[in-house]
């Protein structure tokens, strides 16, 4: 199990990193946006603390725009990791993009049908939103579940980003998956 942290603030990240608990990080540019920096200087000092998988997030809605911006991105740092939503200009990007050999993580994963599509894609990491559905009376955990048995169902080599996480339950399910 690796623990990725959720921010754009590179004191926490240098602080989690320290105990051991930053494998990889997640961010987007409304993270970074609330830290008032500029978004290329924070991926690159964010890079220079974890040496694991970094996410950072297109913003275009357009398969070209999200190729253009991807590549971009991917020529910051060997680790970065392009977060591409999960749309169908988004599956199409992320075809494009495995193909050209830039990893992905596929996010706002919502069902596990998204995730199959993702994988199929050749999707690197999928990221199902599981404090997001919990919060609409639907079991986030039980979307883990599930992918996790289409992927070993099929050898899929995609790896689960758990997102959302609410609770320290959502951790330790998600573990015991």
């Amino acid at each position: 199990m690796k623990f990725f942290i959720d921010t754009a603030n590179v004191d926490e990240i240098r602080e989690a990193n320290s105990m051991g608990m930053a494998d990889g990080v997640t961010t987007n540019p409304s993270l970074i946006a609330k830290e008032g920096r500029d978004f290329e200087e924070v991926i690159k000092e964010i890079c220079e603390i974890v040496d694991g998988p970094i996410s950072a997030e297109v913003i275009g809605l357009k398969k070209d725009e999200m190729v253009e911006e991807a590549r971009q991105l991917a020529g910051l740092h060997k680790n970065i990791v392009v977060k591409i939503p999960m749309t169908v200009d988004g599956l199409k990007a992320t075809r494009q993009l495995t193909g050209e050999g830039i990893k992905t993580n596929v996010t706002l994963i919502f069902s596990p049908l998204q995730a199959l599509m993702a994988a199929k894609a050749g999707a690197t990491y999928v990221s199902p939103f599981v404090g997001r559905l919990d919060d609409l009376s639907q079991d986030g955990l039980q979307l883990v579940e599930q992918i996790v048995e289409i992927y070993c169902n099929y050898a899929y080599n995609t790896e689960i980003i758990v997102a959302s996480v609410r609770n320290p339950l959502h951790v330790l399910e998600s573990a015991m998956m």
